[in-house]
Formats: C-alpha cells, structure tokens, sequence
C-alpha cells in the first residue's frame, strides 16, 4: 500500500519506497524532532513546548539556530541539533542517482531537461521526553553545473512548484505527517542544494522553532 503525505505544494503523492527503473533505489527521508529541554508534562515542557513570547523568546531561538548552523557546517550533526535541544534516536538513508522520478510539478518539469546527478534522502528521529515532536524532511540533489543549481533553486523556492517527494515518517514505524511547505528552508555547497521543510508531529512546536529547525537542517552536510 502506497503512503500518502502532502507536498511542498499541499498535493497529495503516493510513494511505495520501490526501486525504480534501471536500479536507482528510491531515497527518501524526514527527519522526525522532539527537542531536549526542561522536563515537563507531555506536550508542554521542554524546548519545543515552551511558550516564551516576544522578543525574547524570538532572540532566543535565533540564537540557538545560528549555533545550530554553525556546528552543522563544522560536520557536527549531533552537536548542530544539541544546540536546538535535540538527541538523536534514529536514522535511515537512501541514496539514488537521479531525480525525475522523485519529483512532481515543475520541479519534475525542469528534471525533466536538467537532470540532477545525485539524490541523498534521509529520515532521523530524536525526542525529549516532554511530547513535542517535529518533522524534517532534508534532501540533498547534486547538479553538474551552479548554473543549474541556480536555476533549479528559484522554481524550488517558489511555493505552489512542485517538489521532490519526502518518504513518510513511517519509514521509522512513525505516523505519517503532511507537508505543507511553510516551514522550508535551503542551503547550498558548491553544485548541491539541500533542502529541508518541517512539520509539527505531536505536542506543541510554535512556527518560527519550525523555520529555524528548517535552516539548521538546510545546514547539515550530504552524509
């Protein structure tokens, strides 16, 4: 039976995680959160339930992104979500050589002439003990060219485009989650982009913790 989620562009998309035409295996992945912090009662204690309003509370998560940035950049992964209150539980990664058939919209459109050189997916959960949880879905697609990066990048970045498609959190026995691109955030090293976009799973995570767990995930290196 084929998992359902839904895209950067809220369509729905069926994936069955099969190995496609000529070998390439499907690689897909989203990176399941719950964020270490004070402990607390389920739903709302610890980092990602905290309520912390105004400028302050925004300051903070600010901080911790950039911190988070910087150690994911160093090849720190552990390091870059412990700054965002993260410890790691579990991952799983999928690799294939190309992109045509990960993708829909426009996105698949521009595969369609532009094909991509690489595909790395990855799924990773992690949890606080207090029930607030996220979703991250990162890819990292590699380009022969930064010229097609680029021009890969602006339809992308344009919501309502397409997208590539994210492997449903049950790749690691979670329920699935939908994706609705608000949340997105990207990164680019050379001839690849990653690109990352989060979700809420349980308990409370507010918006701008979603945003910048987005761009900590854009900053993490191709594994």
């Amino acid at each position: 039976m084929a998992t359902e989620f839904i895209t950067k562009d809220g369509r729905v998309v069926p994936i069955n995680g099969r190995k496609r035409s000529g070998g390439a295996v499907l690689a897909a992945g989203a990176l399941v959160l719950g964020l270490v912090g004070a402990g607390g009662a389920a739903g709302g204690g610890g980092v990602l339930g905290s309520s912390a309003g105004g400028s302050a509370g925004s300051s903070s998560v600010t901080a911790r992104k950039l911190d988070g940035q910087k150690a994911a950049r160093r090849g720190d992964r552990d390091g870059a979500w412990q700054r965002m209150g993260v410890r790691r539980l579990d991952d799983a990664l999928r690799r294939q050589v190309e992109c045509l058939s990960a993708s829909h919209g426009e996105v698949r459109a521009f595969f369609a002439h532009t094909p991509c050189t690489s595909l790395d997916r990855m799924v990773i959960a992690v949890g606080d003990g207090s029930g607030n949880n996220a979703v991250v879905s990162v890819a990292w697609v590699g380009f022969r060219t930064s010229r097609d990066l680029r021009a890969f990048k602006r339809i992308e970045d344009r919501h309502g485009s397409g997208d590539i498609h994210p492997l449903g959190a049950p790749l690691l026995g979670l329920a699935d989650i939908a994706f609705t691109g608000h949340h997105y955030g990207t990164d680019v090293d050379g001839t690849t982009i990653t690109i990352a976009e989060t979700e809420t799973a349980a308990g409370h995570v507010d918006p701008e913790t979603l945003d910048a767990l987005a761009e900590v995930a854009a900053a993490l290196p191709r594994p």
